[in-house]
């Protein structure tokens, strides 16, 4: 059988690095993208050859189209065809109110939420599609309840990325359901990651999880779960679908 490969962006922390462990444990070779934590991303990839697994980092931002090219080329040489991607790479700005935001700050929020999981797709799909010569995939992309909820007061930008991910993943699962390849995405809630450090404010979790009806917040390890489900066979008739792991939210 041929061994699967995946690509996790934004592999190093978090909801990535949870996503690496448990494909490694579940048979994929592993590609860890990371953009500058390089000890970060080598720590997930030791762990999982450790435990016997093939894994590599490779440094690139996704918003970057000739990091992206060479994120694949590189996966090409040394793990093979892709057959699994996970977008999971993303920013926000600090919490602030749309008034107070820069120009500058929406377009690096939408540049590497956006059309960095579309050029990743984007390379999948050229690896992936049978109309392309290869025997299929499954993408998962990384959405947000902010989504849904839209963020006010704190990361309209970050929730209208989220909203755009929403309407690819639907778009490009039509796209490509004869092809082999099937296309769905999480919608994480509140999450203990470091990314609410990243917005300025690193207890977010704690001050809101009272507003969740199971009244905690969530593990990374808890979104893995529902995205290695998405990408493995137990899946097989599920395209262009939402898990949201909220808590109920």
């Amino acid at each position: 059988m041929t061994e699967k490969v995946i690509i996790v962006t934004g592999g190093s922390r978090g909801i990535g690095a949870a996503t690496a462990l448990q494909a490694g444990q579940r048979g994929y070779a592993v590609c860890v993208n990371y953009v500058s934590n390089r000890d970060a991303a080598e720590s997930v990839a030791e762990r999982i050859r450790a435990a016997g697994g093939r894994a590599i980092t490779v440094a690139g931002d996704v918003s970057r189209e000739e990091d992206v090219l060479r994120l694949y080329a590189t996966v090409d040489e040394q793990l093979g065809r892709v057959s699994a991607l996970v977008n999971n790479a993303g920013i926000l700005g600090h919490q602030s109110r749309l008034e107070d935001m820069s120009a500058e700050r929406i377009t690096r929020v939408l540049v590497a939420n956006v059309t960095g999981s579309l050029l990743c797709a984007r390379e999948a799909v050229k690896r992936m599609s049978t109309r392309h010569g290869g025997q299929g995939g499954a993408i998962v992309n990384l959405s947000s309840m902010a989504a849904k909820l839209g963020g006010p007061g704190e990361y309209v930008d970050y929730a209208a990325s989220k909203g755009a991910i929403d309407a690819f993943t639907i778009g490009l699962s039509k796209e490509l359901a004869g092809e082999g390849i099937r296309v769905n995405a999480v919608r994480p809630g509140l999450i203990y990651t470091d990314i609410h450090a990243s917005g300025g404010e690193a207890g977010r979790v704690d001050r809101l999880k009272d507003a969740v009806p199971m009244k905690r917040g969530g593990t990374a390890e808890e979104v893995a779960n529902a995205i290695l489900w998405l990408l493995s066979d137990e899946a097989s008739y599920a395209t262009g679908t939402f898990i949201d792991v909220s808590g109920g939210r």
